[in-house]
Order: structure tokens, then C-alpha cells, then sequence
């Protein structure tokens, strides 16, 4: 064969080769827009656990103020102190909680929407007890004003 009738080598899998293109170029244009995504739920509870603690260590006021501080600062030690193992040996407990915590919070506003429903809905009544004249447009009816 020669190279004019020979046929350029095709990559087998071009079409997954240009989507994982296209999805890392995405990835890179959200990262640049947003930020880096959030990390695991330990991992931000480990960040907002850091974030009080410099809040609190950030106070500088009076003797009450102190006192507070002081005992802020304390039970903020100790919830670190209490979820760091957790974070450390099982990570992914936190993500089952945030799971969780989103399934729990669905079903309650199934609830609470369910009994608004009923709360807001017009009781209905029989058919004895009901006014003709409450049955919508029917046959017209002409009354004489003179």
C-alpha cells in the first residue's frame, strides 16, 4: 500500500478521549469561576471547627468577655477533641450523617406540606347540604328591576 491510500490511525475510543477532554476542561473553568468544590463533611466540619476556634481567639474585651472566651475556646477543644478520631479513623460516617440529615429534613416537609394540603383545602360537604346556586354558571336567569 502506499501512504497516499493508507488509512490514518484512529484512536478506538475517540469519543470517550474528547468527553473526558471536554469534562476536565469543564472542571477547570468551574474551579476557576467557583473555587475549589467543597471537601467531605469531615472535612468541612474539621473547617468550621478551626474557623470558631480563630473567631473566639480573635476576641479581645473585657474580664466577662474573657471568662467567656475562655470557656468557649474550652468546649471548642473539646468537640475537636471528640470529633477528630472520628474524622481520622471513618470519614465517611460524617457523609452518612449529611445523608442523613437530608433525608430526615425531606420527609419532614413531605409531612408539613402533606398537612397543609389538607389544612388549606375547602372541607367538602354533601350534596343535601350544598346551595344550587354555589354549583357554578347554570341556566341564566333574567330579573326584572322595574
Amino acid at each position: 500500500m502506499s501512504d497516499a491510500t493508507e488509512r490514518p490511525a484512529v484512536d478506538d475510543d475517540a469519543w470517550a478521549t474528547a468527553c473526558a477532554e471536554d469534562l476536565e476542561a469543564e472542571k477547570a473553568r468551574r474551579r476557576a469561576q467557583y473555587g475549589p468544590p467543597p471537601g467531605s463533611a469531615g472535612e468541612e466540619l474539621r473547617k468550621l471547627l478551626d474557623a470558631v476556634a480563630d473567631k473566639v481567639s480573635s476576641f479581645q474585651t473585657s474580664l466577662p468577655g474573657m471568662a467567656a472566651q475562655n470557656t468557649v475556646q474550652q468546649l471548642v477543644n473539646q468537640a475537636r477533641a471528640a470529633v477528630e478520631p472520628v474524622i481520622e479513623r471513618n470519614p465517611e460516617v460524617f457523609d452518612h450523617l449529611t445523608a442523613a440529615g437530608g433525608e430526615l429534613l425531606a420527609a419532614y416537609r413531605s409531612a408539613v406540606e402533606g398537612h397543609e394540603r389538607r389544612w388549606t383545602q375547602r372541607p367538602t360537604a354533601s350534596k343535601d347540604d350544598q346551595d344550587p346556586r354555589d354549583d357554578g354558571p347554570g341556566a341564566s336567569e333574567h330579573i326584572d328591576l322595574d
